[in-house]
């Protein structure tokens, strides 16, 4: 019988993210020894990798960095929310980030293609994730520029990693405004910064619609321009973060609150793992 305790396979699990099946099998093999058993699992997981190139990756944690006027974010995603907590997990994530912020990356396929210790930093991660039993994929990297830049991270659940993450780029001295605008979008979640980033095509189509669902009610004619003008607004309102209502204050516009505070946001960005 291997020489080993129930806080042996714990530890091990702890340090690998790997199933307690293959962990207890890793400490048969190798009578008990953490050190040939993490080995053990390192190279079976490498060995798994192009099985599990087919596997959905819906689980993960989002971090980001910030250096002045330069924030980075990345998206770094596992198969179940047991990894994504596990330590080995976030480890990665940090080197990923640590990686992305040294080259300036602003896509996942710029950073993949990059180089670390003489090999492409995708072949990095698949090593680096071999033990964890699951698929790891890189999803998304963004990096915004500004005068400053605020950063939020939130938890979906306390017990797993951030999952929501946002960057705001703006001009100005009130961080505290900044920052809960921050908050704001990543509990409102704009698809656009202004009305005037949204695709034309997207506003026709919209205005297309709300015209043929003014006619289905029977509206007036006379009064149908006002109802479809109305209606895009309304899209504007639901969907661009200027145009939003302040979520501490709907009553006032996001743009009505950073003028007041004399803040100018100049661009944002946010992830929700998985979306």
């Amino acid at each position: 019988m291997a020489n080993y305790t129930a806080a042996d396979i714990k530890a091990l699990r702890e340090k690998t993210g790997a199933g307690m099946m293959d962990v207890k099998k890793a400490l048969d093999e190798s009578d008990g020894d953490q050190a040939k058993a993490m080995e053990a699992l390192r190279v079976k997981g490498l060995k798994g990798a192009t099985k599990r190139e087919g596997r959905s990756t819906s689980d993960g944690l989002v971090a980001t960095h910030v250096d002045g006027g330069v924030g980075t974010m990345i998206e770094l995603n596992s198969e179940t929310d047991f990894v994504a907590k596990s330590e080995p997990f976030v480890k990665l994530a940090d080197q990923v980030l640590e990686l992305a912020v040294a080259n300036k990356s602003e896509s996942a396929e710029s950073l993949l293609a990059a180089e670390t210790d003489g090999k492409p930093i995708s072949q990095f991660i698949t090593e680096s994730g071999a033990t964890l039993g699951e698929k790891v994929d890189l999803r998304r990297v963004g990096r915004v520029e500004g005068a400053k830049v605020a950063s939020y991270l939130h938890r979906t659940n306390k017990d797993l990693p951030p999952q929501v993450g946002v960057l705001l780029a703006f001009e100005g001295d009130d961080e505290t405004v900044a920052h809960d605008v921050a908050v704001h979008i990543a509990a409102m979640s704009p698809k656009y910064f202004s009305r005037e980033d949204v695709p034309s095509d997207i506003v026709e189509n919209e205005r297309r619609i709300a015209e043929d669902t003014a006619k289905n009610e029977g509206k007036p004619e006379k009064a149908m321009p006002k109802i479809v003008e109305g209606r895009v607004n309304g899209f504007f309102k639901e969907n661009c973060l200027l145009d939003q209502g302040f979520a501490k204050d709907p009553k006032q516009s996001v743009a009505a609150v950073l003028e007041a505070a004399g803040v100018k946001a100049t661009g944002f960005l946010r992830y929700r793992v998985g979306a």
